[in-house]
Parts: structure tokens; C-alpha cells; sequence
């Protein structure tokens, strides 16, 4: 056993050195857990953010110079004032997402009380900014015209006050979300892609021939690959976590670190025993790029990290318990945001164990055939 061991550890060791001497996997490392997780937090708000907007105001009333003035950043750039002859150009060129049209004599039917429409221009190409700023125009004209017929600013009374508490994410930050997400994506996708370009570097390069005259068996081979490119990704993502997420963008982690490493140190078990059983299928690079994105994108996009698991098919949530992304977000979700100990987390952790053993085999076996079919 000692001897298993230290066989093991050599071919980890030397793993590591291969890795070292692949500047572009090391330039892959740094950018995936820095610049990475910074643009995923920053880059793409979900809340509306400067939305440009132009107003024709054939109106020329106070209330429209009301409307007018209601519009303003952060939510929506200064609004543009424009004729009703510039709007299908200035929509056509793309310089403005919405263009509202306020017709003659809006004042006058407002206050007398008869039929008045007003016109939304949206830019749909613009799909996200066009979806929420649809709703905050609509809600900002209708807030302005009720408070200029009733002549005074503030909403009625309501018989029921309801008190929002936002729970784990006061301010509603997507920055708090965006980061840590991106952490735990990258996590197994640098597992897989580590792991599975180790075995078809060896594969293309002949030292694959020279492991099968050496006394190690398959098993310690695998073991060296999932620990030493396992080691590499726990390493950056505690990085990543310390200096990029708690250091650059101020997100508060509410749990135990080292227990969410520890629920890392299990996913990567099952990450990277999946990159090898991908290598053992693929015969080149391109192939195992192929294989990579039929598998990552269904992990990521279905695992519950970027939409909740309740909002799918229940087909869908049945056949993901067996993806070991679920279990990882779940338990990175709860850990990292809620505070949640072991006590809370435990199915997951059992879940990965169980799910990390079974790929474990399915690749060992697969990767022993493989072996067999080179010698």
C-alpha cells in the first residue's frame, strides 16, 4: 500500500509538471477565476442600467414636461428630446431603446376626463433592457399622471402595508450572485477540461506506452490525474473566492469556507473522473471540445445556478439529481450565501460521494479498455 501511494503521488507530481510547463492551461487557470468571475459579477446587470430613451412631446403641457423630467439615471439615461419625424430613423440606427410619444393635447383629455392614449416605441432586439424598462416606463408615466390629476405627489393609502425583507442579499446586488456562480461553474469546467486534455496530451505525445511498462496499474493513473488537477482547481477557486470575490468586489461570504472546499474537493472527484471518461472517447483535442460542450452546457444551464430547479419540467429536475452540478450548487448556494453548516448540507455531500464513486468506476473500466486496446 505504501508503495501504491507513493507510485500515486509521483505520477501526481509529474502531472503537475506538465501542467506547469502548458503556459496556455495556466493563462486559462488565471483568466477563468479572475477576469472571468469579475465580468460575470459586473459586466451584465440584470436590473435596468442607463437605457437610452428619446421623447417626442407633441404636447408641450406641464404634464408632459412632468413625464419628461421623471425619466433619469441610473435606470435610464437623460431623455432625448425629439420630433416625431427622427424617431423610426433614431430607432432604425439603434441610439435609442424606447421612444415615448406624447400627442397633442394628452393635458387637456387627461383632465377632462376623456379617452388619451400615449405611444411606446421598444426596441425588442434589445430583449433584456426591453422586457424590464417596458414595465418601469409604463409604471413611471402612470405614477405621474395619477399624481398630477389628484394635484399631489405621494401614492393612496393602502388598508395593507406590506414589509419586504430581502434575506441573505439586502440590496438585491447581483454582484453577490454573478461572482459566486461564476466560481462554482468554473470549478467543474477547469476540472473536466484539466483532466481530460491530460490524458489526450499523453495519448498524442506517446507517454501513454511508457506508463504501460511501468508498475503502476490504471487506477493509480486515474487517482493521479484527479488529484493533482483537482488540487490545481481547488487551489485557484480558494484564490479566486479570497482575493477576487472578498478582496476586488466586497462580496460577504456568510458560511465556512473550508466546508464549501471540502463540498469542491468532492465535486472535483466526480468533475474530473467525467473529463477522463470524456478523453477515453475522444481520440483528438477538437473531439474532446465537441464532447465538452454537450456536456457542460446542460451541467451549467440545469443544475439550478443560473435558473431556479422548481421553474423546470419535473422530468428535468429528476434526471439532474444525477448530475453532480445540482448537488454542488446546492450546497454552494447554501453554504456561501445562507451560512448553512454540515448539518444542512450533508445530503449533498452524500449525493456527490455517491455520484463521484459511480463516474470514478464508469472511467476506471473505460479507461483499463482503453489501455488494453493500446498494448
Amino acid at each position: 500500500m505504501p508503495r501504491r501511494l507513493a507510485n500515486t503521488f509521483r505520477l501526481g507530481v509529474k502531472e503537475l509538471w506538465s501542467l506547469w510547463r502548458d503556459p496556455m492551461m495556466l493563462a486559462l487557470i488565471v483568466y477563468v477565476f479572475t477576469v472571468s468571475v469579475y465580468t460575470a459579477a459586473t459586466a451584465m446587470p440584470e436590473s435596468l442600467h442607463n437605457a437610452p430613451i428619446a421623447i417626442v412631446d407633441e404636447d408641450g403641457s406641464p404634464l408632459s414636461q412632468r413625464i419628461v423630467a421623471a425619466f433619469y439615471p441610473p435606470q435610464f439615461s437623460a431623455p432625448v428630446l425629439i420630433s416625431l419625424q427622427e424617431m423610426d430613423a433614431g430607432m432604425d440606427a439603434g441610439r435609442f431603446t424606447f421612444v415615448l410619444d406624447i400627442p397633442p393635447g394628452f393635458q387637456r383629455d387627461v383632465l377632462a376626463g376623456r379617452p388619451s392614449e400615449l405611444q411606446l416605441n421598444v426596441d425588442a432586439t434589445r430583449m433584456s433592457q426591453a422586457f424590464t424598462g417596458n414595465l418601469y416606463v409604463q409604471q413611471i408615466v402612470q405614477g405621474e399622471i395619477g399624481e398630477f390629476v389628484r394635484r399631489e405627489r405621494g401614492a393612496a393609502a393602502m388598508p395593507v402595508e406590506l414589509a419586504l425583507r430581502a434575506r441573505f442579499n439586502p440590496q438585491l446586488d447581483k454582484t453577490w450572485f454573478g461572482s459566486l456562480m461564476e466560481i462554482i461553474n468554473s470549478v467543474t469546467m477547469l476540472s473536466i477540461i484539466l483532466t481530460g486534455a491530460a490524458l489526450i496530451r499523453e495519448r498524442e505525445h506517446g507517454t501513454v506506452e511508457h506508463l504501460l511498462v511501468m508498475p503502476v496499474t490504471p487506477a493509480q493513473i486515474m487517482l493521479a490525474k484527479v488529484w493533482a488537477m483537482g488540487l490545481v482547481v481547488l487551489t485557484a477557486a480558494a484564490l479566486s473566492l479570497a482575493l477576487v470575490v472578498r478582496g476586488l468586489l466586497q462580496v460577504p461570504v456568510e458560511g465556512s469556507v473550508t466546508l464549501f472546499l471540502a463540498g469542491a474537493a468532492l465535486h472535483l472527484f466526480a468533475t474530473t473522473s467525467m473529463g477522463i471518461y470524456l478523453a477515453t472517447l475522444a481520440r483528438s483535442m477538437p473531439q474532446f471540445g465537441l464532447l465538452l460542450i454537450l456536456v457542460l452546457i446542460p451541467l451549467e444551464l440545469l443544475s439550478g445556478g443560473m435558473t431556479p430547479r422548481e421553474s423546470m419540467p419535473v422530468l428535468v429536475q429528476d434526471l439532474m439529481l444525477l448530475a453532480p452540478t445540482t448537488h454542488f450548487v446546492e450546497l454552494g448556494q447554501a453554504i456561501l450565501y445562507r451560512g448553512a453548516g454540515f448539518d444542512v448540507v450533508w445530503r449533498p455531500f452524500l449525493a456527490l460521494a455517491a455520484i463521484g464513486s459511480t463516474l470514478f468506476a464508469l472511467s476506471l473500466r473505460r479507461f483499463r479498455k482503453t489501455l488494453s486496446l493500446m498494448a
